[in-house]
């Protein structure tokens, strides 16, 4: 599962928790974004899916890192 995120490094693996129901989900960022003001992090359906947030589309999210990338070789 991918994830865009304009803060967070690319290629850095995070987990993402919905705070409303508990459900989590680990993404890997892969793209920038979001471009509207106030999110933090874009999660593909697939994510957003197991999130249990693909009816309303948004939901209050905590954004933890778990793996930063590693240098290029």
């Amino acid at each position: 599962m991918v994830a865009a995120s304009k803060t967070l490094p690319l290629g850095t693996e995070a987990k993402v928790t919905n705070l409303h129901n508990g459900r989590s989900v680990k993404v890997k960022v892969v793209d920038r974004g979001p471009y509207v003001r106030g999110r933090i992090i874009d999660v593909s359906p697939k994510a957003a899916r197991k999130l249990g947030m693909r009816r309303d589309g948004v939901a209050l999210v905590r954004v933890r890192p778990l793996r930063l990338p590693g240098p290029a070789r």
